[in-house]
């Protein structure tokens, strides 16, 4: 009785590392995680709501450690990308030309921009995925690839639910849990999404004006320099490159918002 009673005076810390990633009880994992989530100020009913029947998800696990590099070329990928897009795209600019238009004088960042990436990430909110958001990243944060990385996004999903933004019946997503029609990782949401509309929420999943407004809050809180040029070798190509690591990808960015920029 002596050797329990002392575990159970230990402190978090070492409570957690008896129940570490990949340890083979995701229950105990779950559980731990939870009081982690407590004692970090989230609110029980969060935790219960966010969590609640929270089971691994084994193809997210196969998803993760299959990834590929990304291998195509700049012309290979802006070929396949954006011809098919263009056309939508050049109809979303008119459709909300005045909420893109109060956008740019509130956060610097050009319509053609946000359109570009908008129709990228997931063909202007038609593709936004269908994974329990939730359920991925206790997946991944349990498993020990990128666990403290995705246990922090967990945590933010969590705060995400808190302040009502989302249910967690509505928070799905992409496998690796970007969610929304931008789609932000949680802790990009908890740190840009903006209400936009004034209804009280911020909610990157239906609704455009608060999508749009979001993307650009992100690209200025990464240094978006209002009125310069954002094609490779400018002030704001770089700025491209932190919403996507890949060079190709960031280059498909800037070529798409410059041929909506010229489009009749």
């Amino acid at each position: 009785m002596i050797a329990v009673g002392a575990v159970l005076l230990f402190p978090a810390t070492a409570v957690q590392a008896a129940v570490a990633c990949g340890s083979g009880n995701f229950d105990a994992w779950l559980a731990d995680f939870k009081a982690d989530a407590a004692s970090k100020g989230i609110s029980k009913a969060a935790i219960d709501s966010g969590l609640a029947g929270v089971t691994l998800d084994q193809s997210v696990i196969n998803r993760d450690h299959s990834q590929k590099v990304f291998s195509q070329t700049f012309e290979e990928f802006s070929g396949r990308m954006i011809p098919p897009r263009l056309t939508r795209g050049s109809n979303m600019l008119k459709q909300y030309g005045s909420v893109l238009s109060r956008i740019e004088q509130t956060y610097g960042v050009p319509g053609e921009v946000l359109v570009a990436i908008w129709g990228l990430e997931t063909d202007f909110g038609v593709n936004i995925g269908k994974f329990p958001t939730i359920r991925a990243l206790a997946t991944l944060a349990y498993d020990c690839r990128r666990a403290e990385e995705f246990r922090g996004e967990l945590m933010d999903a969590l705060r995400i639910v808190e302040r009502g933004d989302l249910t967690p019946q509505e928070m799905r997503g992409a496998w690796a849990g970007e969610i929304g029609q931008t789609q932000f990782m949680p802790s990009s949401w908890v740190k840009y999404a903006v209400d936009f509309d004034g209804n009280g929420r911020r909610d990157l999943m239906h609704n455009a004006p608060d999508v749009l407004a979001s993307t650009a809050n992100y690209l200025k809180g990464y240094g978006w320099q209002r009125g310069k040029d954002w094609e490779p070798g400018s002030p704001n190509f770089p700025v491209l490159q932190q919403w996507n690591k890949s060079e190709v990808y960031a280059r498909t960015i800037a070529s798409f918002a410059t041929q909506l920029a010229r489009a009749p």
